[in-house]
């Protein structure tokens, strides 16, 4: 039973951002979570598994960010082989989570959470990383078809979590390029909430032109207009992460608590 000077952590720790469909925000939000979270006095590692590299560009390709607290594992398009070059690896499904755990690896104890910036496809660099983590945060834009999308990467955790990884868990949805003024968004927003519930995030981030421009300056949205709506949403968006964190970890809490002294 652990001491009172001693905290159970809070779990889980390892998120994938993860769509199978692709222009749903995915980076956009990978980028601009793992920005207001290390706002917020997170130590935060953004790790970027697209082969097109889109987390890091969106900050400038440094491995320790102008932002304290985030540091970046930037991609590159060596990744695009890596498909090819896992196929006939043992463990190819681990490969990023034996990493991770590898002996001197401290990856667990130098950040409190791990953003994990997924390629929008179903290959073995996403199937890694869905191995790896303990979550999984959905990006889902708010149009036609959205919930053909999500039923999608709903079942690709529900098999990967049968057979590879028992901890995998959707953690959240988040709602994407949202635009109330139109009456299709408001009737996705209304269908997703209706089939997912609580799952869904409150926060959803509007459609905004300083998040569209934020990227060709190398700049999250909350650096380069942190007045703007996609920054406030992206705030929130981050205060409603850690809430949802926490009430995660309490049954692991209590169930420590209550656990007999040897």
């Amino acid at each position: 039973m652990p001491s009172s000077s001693e905290s159970v952590p809070i779990a889980p720790q390892l998120f994938a951002i993860a769509n199978q469909k692709g222009g749903v925000g995915k980076t956009t939000t990978a980028i601009n979570l793992a920005t207001a979270l290390a706002a917020v006095g997170e130590q935060v590692l953004l790790l970027d598994l697209d082969p097109q590299g889109n987390a890091s560009t969106g900050l400038d390709c440094v491995r320790t960010s102008q932002i304290p607290g985030l540091s970046v594992m930037p991609a590159s398009v060596s990744l695009a082989g890596a498909e090819i070059e896992l196929i006939d690896l043992e463990r190819r499904e681990h490969r990023l989570e034996d990493a991770l755990n590898a002996a001197g690896s401290d990856a667990r104890q130098r950040w409190s959470i791990i953003l994990v910036d997924c390629p929008p496809s179903l290959g073995l660099v996403t199937l890694n990383a869905l191995v790896a983590v303990d979550a999984v945060l959905v990006p889902l834009q708010t149009e036609f078809l959205a919930l053909e999308g999500i039923g999608a990467i709903a079942n690709t955790v529900e098999r990967i979590k049968k057979r590879l990884n028992p901890r995998l868990h959707i953690a959240g949805v988040v709602l994407t390029m949202v635009d109330r003024r139109m009456t299709l968004s408001q009737q996705v927003e209304a269908d997703v909430r209706q089939h997912f519930g609580e799952l869904v995030f409150g926060t959803t981030i509007p459609r905004n032109v300083r998040i569209a421009e934020s990227p060709s300056h190398g700049l999250p949205v909350l650096i380069y207009d942190n007045a703007c709506a996609g920054s406030q949403a992206y705030i929130l968006l981050a205060s409603e992460f850690i809430r949802r964190r926490r009430t995660a970890a309490e049954p692991a809490q209590n169930e420590a608590d209550h656990e007999p002294v040897p």
